[in-house]
């Protein structure tokens, strides 16, 4: 009796005779690659109209930049993959939360919300290096420091008393306007931010004029 040898790969069984070689060894290594890239960068997040994952619900798996199309409320929602930024102003706009995999049967309680969720982002994951400078002032003045880590209180480690511009080089971070990452925060991805009422759609709309960060951490792969 010819005998079968038994793969799982990416949740799909395979028999394979003695002597072939499996679909996963037949790929070519650039090919796995780009495969093991893109399911770095998926996401699923559903949300709810009602607490409790009740009423309706919407599933999202890339940017929304208007969600009252899909829902007229939102109170509930469960991260199933991925990290996620939610904005309450429409098109990337206003206060900003981060959401890594879990449950949220009441999100707005649990954030201090007073207003429903209106748009959605989905964070890439990154692996690599982390880099970014902060500067005191606007447009880049002031004291400047270069980051690779986490910190948790700038004034501390830097004797600096704010951060109201950078320059993201590597990798996507959580800026937090006080200390020990608590307070109202912003999510930065690789690019230049003079400002921060400018930056990633926080605009007056979202109340962020004048924004200044204490504390800042990086968004991890261990997190997704």
């Amino acid at each position: 009796m010819e005998l079968a040898i038994l793969w799982v790969w990416s949740g799909i069984k395979e028999r394979v005779k003695p002597g072939r070689k499996s679909v996963q060894e037949q790929q070519p290594a650039a090919q796995l690659a780009n495969m093991s890239t893109t399911n770095m960068n998926r996401g699923k997040i559903v949300f709810y109209e009602d607490r409790n994952f009740q009423g309706r619900s919407y599933e999202c798996s890339s940017d929304c930049s208007d969600m009252s199309s899909y829902l007229s409320r939102c109170h509930s929602c469960r991260v199933e993959s991925g990290c996620w930024m939610l904005y309450n102003h429409n098109n990337y706009m206003g206060n900003q939360y981060f959401m890594r995999r879990g449950e949220y049967p009441d999100y707005m309680q649990h954030f201090g919300m007073s207003d429903c969720i209106k748009s959605c982002r989905m964070i890439a994951m990154h692996r690599g290096n982390y880099r970014m400078r902060i500067y005191e002032r606007e447009n880049f003045g002031g004291q400047m420091h270069e980051m690779m880590n986490d910190c948790d209180n700038i004034m501390d480690h830097y004797r600096m008393s704010k951060c109201q511009s950078c320059n993201v080089m590597e990798g996507h971070w959580l800026m937090y306007e006080q200390p020990h990452f608590r307070g109202r925060m912003m999510y930065m991805r690789p690019g230049e931010y003079s400002n921060f009422s400018m930056g990633m759609g926080m605009g007056a709309m979202g109340g962020m004029s004048g924004m200044r960060f204490m504390s800042m951490r990086r968004i991890m792969d261990s997190w997704y």
